[in-house]
């Protein structure tokens, strides 16, 4: 077994397997400041010397066992209720580790692309969000962007407090959504982050898994391509890039601007590659016990959405059954609005994206964070990530917390057509439907030939919308917000936005490309 990097609270110690008096050390994730999930059994687990008794202690709860022939040992410590500080203790045959200031709160692990990873820093509003970052109950843990072309054991990071100085880096809808259950719930929160922009969800997602997915097999016959041929692609970038600094030179002496730099091929430690990802920056996190996960990814998934109906719910499927914790609940953003508003209705991959998040709530125990009001038409990374945080606690708040919050906004239910009209029901009004600014916008409809049209539309009652268009005598399929960066304005008297849908089940540009 090769060398492997642990801590115990901030102190680093470097062990090998074959080592014969090895002192005991605790993996990355238990370290000062951290916090363990709250009513749930709470596995602990590091290296020691092959056979040596480890003993665990958090207040009342103590556990001890052996380590293995490699070295590994586990408990799993009784159910902790939320409070502290607590310590820690770990006691070897040659040494004991002290553990400080741990809490016991709530956990939730954080990941996804770009949107994800961006900071509080990058966001909007960071001068006052930075300043009023004094959370000392809120604690954050950030998996450092590795790549592994197996399972690895283990991270090297540690928990901090939520400072001014330690929170401009860290993922704002990680933290507005830990800030959220904190002040709501009054219990510490442990937030894990672990996410890497411009990256597809296949690089989440364990190999095993990935291999037992009938639609992801295209994924990784086009990777076992690419590893295939990676020797030769990489020869010929060398050379690219000799001639490029060659070039190079010549257009700096020449006062002339430099040709553009060759990109690297993509190659076995590619960030993209299947179960990339999830080797380096998710499995070392299991078994750790969670509450849940929050998830913000899908863009870099667009272009083959029809694939994403799988895909993604595979992906949610194998951490599940990786942590061994049920169903614990997983909750995700739907894509925000984007790019250029059409004019007229038309086909779009994004929306046929969304609608693979949508039908990824048949999963028992899931929610859906919708953002289709608070996108950036030129800005795929929309600032206000305060809201989206939010939105993503709602569904914890009201589904794992029972208080009394709408966890969503109107989603799609059911439909029925009668003569030149449509009727669309909706679950999750929470009061009733709300046309925000005025008429309905963002309904369209279609008969046989399937030409849609924008539609008229309105409230009839509590959960339903009547939509019709004189260009449409007799409709057989309704959209709404169905674009990149629709127009559409439903709403329910919670305030929040209802999620695009289509009731058609027609082919889509993306169909072509699972």
């Amino acid at each position: 077994m090769p060398r492997v990097r642990v801590f115990a609270g901030c102190l680093v110690g470097v062990l090998a397997a074959v080592a014969t008096s090895a002192e005991v050390a605790l993996h990355p994730l238990f370290s000062d400041h951290m916090v363990l999930q709250q009513g749930q059994r709470i596995p602990v687990w590091g290296k020691a010397s092959p056979g040596e008794t480890v003993s665990v202690a958090v207040g009342s709860r103590e556990a001890t066992t052996r380590a293995d022939g490699n070295g590994d040992w586990m408990v799993r410590l009784r159910r902790v209720k939320a409070g502290g500080p607590y310590e820690m203790t770990v006691t070897g045959d040659a040494n004991t580790l002290t553990v400080r200031d741990v809490l016991v709160g709530e956990v939730w692990v954080a990941s996804g692309q770009s949107n994800m990873q961006w900071s509080v820093r990058q966001s909007a509003n960071p001068e006052e969000e930075i300043a009023n970052a004094n959370y000392p109950n809120i604690r954050l843990f950030h998996v450092p962007r590795k790549t592994a072309d197996s399972p690895a054991e283990t991270v090297e990071t540690h928990w901090v407090l939520t400072t001014p100085e330690t929170i401009p880096e860290f993922s704002a809808v990680a933290y507005y959504f830990g800030r959220e259950l904190h002040e709501r719930l009054g219990v510490p929160v442990g937030l894990i982050h672990t996410s890497w922009g411009g990256t597809p969800s296949e690089a989440w997602t364990s190999l095993g898994k990935l291999e037992d997915t009938p639609e992801a097999r295209p994924i990784l016959e086009r990777w076992a391509d690419i590893i295939e041929k990676y020797p030769q692609a990489l020869d010929a970038f060398n050379k690219r890039m000799e001639e490029w600094k060659q070039a190079a030179e010549q257009a700096k002496a020449d006062g002339e601007r430099a040709p553009a730099q060759p990109r690297p091929p993509l190659g076995p430690d590619h960030q993209h590659r299947p179960a990339n990802l999830y080797n380096a920056m998710i499995a070392p996190l299991i078994p750790y016990a969670i509450k849940g996960a929050i998830w913000y990814q899908g863009e870099s998934n667009a272009s083959r959405a029809y694939q994403y109906r799988t895909i993604f719910p595979a992906m949610i499927e194998d951490w599940r059954g990786q942590w061994d914790q049920g169903r614990f609940p997983f909750l995700f953003v739907q894509l925000a609005n984007f790019k250029e508003r059409n004019t007229e209705p038309v086909e779009s991959d994004w929306a046929e994206l969304r609608e693979a998040q949508l039908m990824a709530l048949d999963l028992k125990n899931t929610g859906m964070a919708v953002i289709i009001d608070i996108g950036e038409a030129d800005d795929i990374h929309p600032g206000n990530k305060q809201d989206v945080g939010k939105r993503l606690a709602y569904w914890a708040l009201a589904n794992d917390y029972r208080q009394r919050v709408a966890p969503s906004g109107p989603l799609y239910a059911s439909s029925s057509f009668h003569g030149n009209k449509a009727i669309v029901r909706f679950e999750h009004v929470h009061g009733g439907l709300v046309a925000q600014g005025g008429e309905l916008k963002g309904f369209a409809i279609a008969g046989e030939d399937r030409n849609f049209v924008w539609a008229n539309a309105r409230i009839t009652r509590l959960n339903r919308v009547e939509v019709w268009s004189e260009q449409v005598p007799r409709p057989v399929a309704v959209r709404y917000g169905w674009s990149d960066n629709p127009e559409c304005n439903l709403y329910n008297r919670a305030g929040l936005p209802a999620s695009p849908f289509r009731t058609d089940d027609w082919p889509g540009v993306t169909i072509a490309n699972h």
